[in-house]
């Protein structure tokens, strides 16, 4: 989080010894109904209602199938990846299932460590033989491998082909198995149009994407597509992201697109968050409003726990290790609080006060015991208490962060945004780079009436070519398997799901994907 320790240095000289006059109003102010607030009888926990694809995909799950889970932003990846999460600790011991990602701040949303600190192989740099070298003198990496039962790995989009060839082979010479992953049940998911993999100067194979792995077909018995979309309701605006997501749109959707969200610099509201392709712009943004704000504040000191490498994974995830706040300071949850109020990751407020807390000392990570009144957006006042962020390794709990679950959000990078709704967005795309970088900015809001646009131009929108190419296959797979199988029916209808069935078992791959009515067409018409 390298914007919100600058912006905090620049503010070191105001006091947090006092709050100022308005600040201790703010106090009196709200007190009382805070109390109120907080005091709110609690809901029922409602059960989730799973989708038929849902459901069969946790079905394959419980039987003991390994399983690729894709789909596009706003899918409920992250949902159903919680809960499979849950599933895997009851089939299996909970000390043989290990969560993974593999950047810090994906591996902390799930409560997981990086793929890297799992399998023992430092920065990954190095053959095959090496790094199986280096994993066999870490007696702590090798007895992860010895006792794992159940590996799962969320977003995939940024694993290289051949670091998930390299851990594949390590998997199977620990474990002296000629499985594949030496009989690891395994559990991948994401989105490779999304944000793709950072590939290493000394990647001599030119495989870029993990699904470019020699051993990704027989790593799955099954591939799932969730088509189903959440997050957004309004069908065009749906159907213009599935375009933008596969780097094609047509001229109608652009200009409707540019129609409904462009703006102007002078039209900006500073109160929407506002996303940068460059953590510099973000960092710049955040800065620039907390000297507007120029008011006194207080700073959170996160308080960390734990052990190496894992405690330096804190560090990467979402949650900073100081921030400064101060009143009319934009801030973002930045874990779930309270789903059915709103409380969840994303939601968007304004600090208007702090107050001393209720039977709980919090000068541990601030020394003048405060903590922040936040009017969220929803038009709900609360106080924010601190939350807890862990690494776990298998069932055990190996670094701890506890922190206040806020984040300035005047500006926000596209890169930590990944898997957040938001209500309200502004994004300036003038500096967009790579693939899927427009599409994941855009498909974080929930409608086109939220969504503002600068610096925006049609030839950002760019999708890899091989990504294209592996969905295309899924396309023409089905609508073979169709032809030749009139018994198996399956459904061109975007809310259908199918899989891969036995590729362990018989060699052949047979797919059985539902893309959208964009890709099926652009397809016929070549």
């Amino acid at each position: 989080m390298g914007f919100i320790t600058t912006a905090i240095a620049a503010y070191r000289y105001f006091s947090t010894n006092s709050i100022g006059k308005s600040t201790k109003f703010a106090q009196n102010r709200f007190r009382s109904k805070t109390k109120t607030k907080n005091s709110e009888p609690r809901k029922p926990r409602t059960r989730i209602k799973w989708t038929d694809q849902q459901k069969q995909i946790i079905s394959a799950i419980s039987e003991g199938n390994s399983v690729f889970i894709t789909g596009s932003a706003g899918t409920g990846k992250t949902l159903l990846v919680n809960h499979i999460i849950k599933l895997l600790k009851k089939c299996h011991h909970r000390s043989g299932v290990f969560v993974t990602a593999p950047t810090g701040v994906a591996a902390c949303a799930i409560g997981g460590q990086t793929l890297h600190s799992f399998a023992g192989i430092g920065p990954g740099v190095g053959d095959r033989h090496t790094l199986l070298d280096r994993v066999l003198s870490d007696k702590k990496a090798y007895n992860r491998w010895k006792k794992v039962e159940a590996l799962v790995v969320d977003e995939i989009s940024m694993v290289g082909a051949e670091l998930f060839e390299n851990l594949e082979y390590i998997a199977r010479e620990i474990r002296g198995e000629d499985e594949v992953w030496g009989g690891i049940q395994l559990v991948v998911s994401g989105d490779f149009f999304q944000l793709p993999p950072i590939l290493c100067k000394w990647n001599a194979s030119g495989k870029e994407f993990a699904f470019e792995a020699d051993c990704w077909n027989a790593s799955f018995d099954f591939q799932y597509e969730l088509t189903e979309v959440f997050r957004q309701s309004d069908s065009r605006f749906i159907k213009l992201l599935q375009g933008i997501r596969r780097g094609e749109c047509e001229a109608q959707d652009i200009e409707f697109l540019e129609q409904s969200c462009l703006v102007t610099e002078s039209e900006s509201d500073p109160s929407v968050v506002q996303l940068y392709p460059l953590n510099k712009d973000v960092e710049t943004v955040n800065q620039m409003r907390m000297e507007e704000l120029a008011k006194e504040g207080t700073i959170y000191l996160a308080v960390d726990s734990g052990n190496n490498p894992w405690k330096n994974q804190l560090n990467q995830g979402i949650a900073p290790d100081e921030i400064f706040l101060c009143e009319g300071a934009r801030v973002m949850l930045i874990k779930n609080l309270s789903t059915w109020r709103g409380l969840v990751n994303g939601a968007t407020g304004t600090i208007i006060g702090f107050r001393e807390p209720e039977n709980m000392d919090v000068t541990d990570m601030c020394y003048d015991n405060l903590l922040p009144i936040v009017r969220f957006d929803s038009g709900l006042t609360m106080v924010i208490t601190p939350a807890k962020w862990v690494v776990m390794e298998g069932d055990k709990v190996v670094a701890e962060r506890k922190q206040i679950p806020l984040i300035l959000s005047w500006a926000l990078s596209i890169h930590k945004c990944q898997g957040m709704t938001l209500d309200k967005l502004q994004t300036n795309l003038s500096s967009a780079f790579g693939y899927g970088m427009v599409y994941v900015a855009l498909s974080r809001v929930r409608s086109l009436e939220g969504l503002k646009l600068q610096g925006f131009r049609p030839s950002k929108i760019k999708a890899h070519p091989k990504v294209l190419q592996f969905y295309k296959v899924f396309v023409s797979e089905r609508d073979t398997e169709v032809k030749n199988d009139g018994a198996n029916k399956i459904s061109d209808r975007s809310s259908e799901v199918a899989h891969v069935t036995d590729t362990r078992s018989n060699g052949a791959t047979k797919y059985h994907f539902s893309l959208s009515e964009f890709l099926s067409s652009r397809q016929k018409r070549k």
